[in-house]
């Protein structure tokens, strides 16, 4: 019985990224090493990011802040605002909402460059003059995303509280001092490493989707720019699924 077209096209993509994930961990542990090309992809998409999502995280604090103050008054704990907003943002607010910024900046990016390089044959010119640019152009990439989010994570959720700090202060008055206090006394090592961990898969997925689609573009311009859109649309779609398996793995072990 033949499949039904979706079906046999969703079995096709899957295999084609398995096997690209394959290649990647083929190519990771098998010299030359491309270490400046690697600290230059940090730089590029690390270092750069960090405004954009420095800005997200801050004014995610605030507004998260703003948003519970009434809810809690109500019940009488408005007390417990900074221990809320803490335990929200580190482990589930912080490290989705900057992956998702981190994937429409980084994953439409390198779709968007190694489609580019493909349909203009720049990656067979590398072949020919005898250079891997799979190991060059991906492997580089997609080890600087799985390294720069968590480090970005850890940045955007200070920013964050931050921000709830000054929300907290908006209409009422505590000490920077007296709020990292109750935060810190509240969080665990329990809520910070499943966070930490997570993140490392997202950046390892942000970044091969990405290369996979920019790497495997075709139909000139046209081609880059499905390639750049469906970079971003598939790893935003990955980061939900990973939080997901990633929450029922930490609630087995009895991390939540």
């Amino acid at each position: 019985m033949k499949l039904p077209f979706y079906i046999n096209n969703f079995l096709s993509e899957t295999g084609s990224i398995s096997r690209f994930i394959t290649r990647f961990f083929g190519q990771l542990f098998h010299p030359r090493y491309e270490i400046r090309q690697f600290i230059r992809q940090c730089y590029l998409i690390g270092c750069l990011s960090f405004p954009l999502i420095a800005i997200t995280g801050f004014i995610m604090g605030l507004v998260l802040t703003m948003q519970l103050r009434p809810s809690l008054i109500a019940y009488g704990v408005e007390s417990q605002l900074p221990i809320m907003v803490s335990l929200a943002i580190v482990r589930e607010i912080g490290p989705v909402i900057t992956a998702l910024i981190f994937a429409g900046k980084i994953s439409s990016g390198i779709g968007a460059e190694l489609g580019s390089m493909k349909v203009t044959e720049q990656i067979d010119a590398m072949e020919v003059s005898g250079t891997n640019p799979f190991k060059y152009l991906v492997v580089t990439r997609v080890l600087a995303t799985t390294l720069m989010l968590p480090l970005l994570t850890v940045l955007s959720d200070v920013i964050s509280l931050y921000g709830s700090y000054l929300g907290v202060n908006i209409k009422g008055h505590t000490s920077l001092q007296l709020y990292f206090f109750q935060v810190f006394h509240t969080l665990q090592f329990s809520d910070v490493l499943p966070a930490l961990i997570k993140t490392v898969f997202f950046g390892f997925a942000i970044g091969i989707i990405g290369c996979y689609k920019g790497y495997n573009s075709s139909k000139g311009t046209e081609g880059v720019g499905r390639s750049a859109n469906a970079a971003v649309v598939i790893s935003s779609l990955f980061i939900f699924i990973i939080d997901l398996v990633t929450v029922q793995i930490t609630d087995i072990l009895g991390l939540n």
